[in-house]
């Protein structure tokens, strides 16, 4: 049996995606079509690895009616899902899309909070069925309430049970998480620069930023930076990708496409070249693309060619 991928989204979202012909602040906004999705970090790279066909399960925690919701989204896409229920609600996530602009404002709820003793029967249920797993993917804010720590004690588990994670988080969840030693990381450039508290006015500050934790134990480094392409390094080699030309519809799940196509890479032992390249492509597609539609595996093969590619 082909192990899986874990996704952890222990914030997720019910995402109502709105799209207007101009938005305008503090006038009526008619809006033109809705939609709505199953949202969070981790549940975008369930998405995009499904697609791929690769064996994925969500996990998180979901609360009251709209937790209901998001997994019966899940389940209509066929996604595999173990959430523990908690006590609330689990938030909606409000996006405008403006047509004209094309830019996207974004309206985030903070989410439920978790008891402590819920946060507890996560980590036993999780470290029980780690043993199905190839990778884990860690994604997204933490609920309110929930210890800073909290990234770095499933980094933790997984390194014990010899599990690969990969961290996409920001700020002290981030920076704690690290400590643990994730197998990869994919901050964008607003998060390491506020990791390192500066602002890197040069490539070579980059690499030498995302260097320093790969000198921590950390196999890859992944520094996305929107339409300026992203950064790949691990001990040996360091990858610049820039991406070919889209008008940009969404940034919506473009970071987490790249997730989803570096723990491909991972499973498919797939060069770091291969990686900055298969990265690349399927955050640019997915950038392409309105409200919350991802990248297919189709997309991103036919694309690869198209990623400029510069060992540095």
């Amino acid at each position: 049996m082909m192990k899986t991928v874990h996704t952890v989204t222990l914030n997720p979202a019910v995402d109502k995606t709105v799209m207007v012909d101009r938005f305008v602040a503090g006038e009526l906004n008619r809006i033109k079509t809705m939609r709505t999705d199953a949202g969070g970090k981790g549940i975008n790279v369930a998405k995009v690895l499904h697609s791929f066909s690769v064996s994925v399960i969500a996990w998180g925690i979901q609360a009251g009616h709209q937790g209901k919701i998001l997994l019966d989204k899940l389940q209509e896409q066929g996604i595999p899902a173990r959430f523990i229920e908690a006590e609330g609600e689990t938030r909606t996530n409000l996006k405008v899309v403006d047509e004209q602009s094309k830019q996207t404002t974004e309206l985030n709820e903070a989410g439920c909070v978790p008891s402590k003793e819920l946060l507890e029967e996560f980590l036993a249920r999780y470290e029980a069925e780690l043993n199905e797993a190839a990778i884990v993917v860690l994604g997204g804010s933490l609920p309110p309430g929930t210890p800073m720590d909290y990234y770095r004690r499933l980094i933790d588990i997984a390194n014990r049970k010899g599990v690969r994670t990969i961290l996409d988080a920001d700020g002290e969840a981030l920076a704690l998480g690290i400590e643990a030693v994730p197998f990869a990381l994919k901050p964008n450039i607003h998060e390491l620069e506020a990791l390192y508290e500066t602002k890197f006015e040069t490539e070579e500050q980059i690499i030498a930023a995302a260097s320093r934790l790969v000198n921590k134990g950390i196999s890859y480094v992944l520094v996305s930076m929107g339409s300026e392409g992203s950064i790949l390094v691990n001990e040996q080699e360091v990858y610049r990708a820039t991406p070919f030309p889209i008008t940009p519809l969404s940034t919506v799940g473009a970071g987490d496409s790249m997730v989803a196509a570096m723990a491909y890479c991972l499973l498919h032992q797939k060069s770091a070249g291969e990686m900055a390249r298969w990265t690349s492509a399927a955050g640019t597609i997915t950038a392409s693309k309105s409200g919350t539609d991802v990248c297919t595996l189709h997309q991103v093969k036919d694309s690869l060619d198209r990623v400029q590619l510069q060992r540095l």
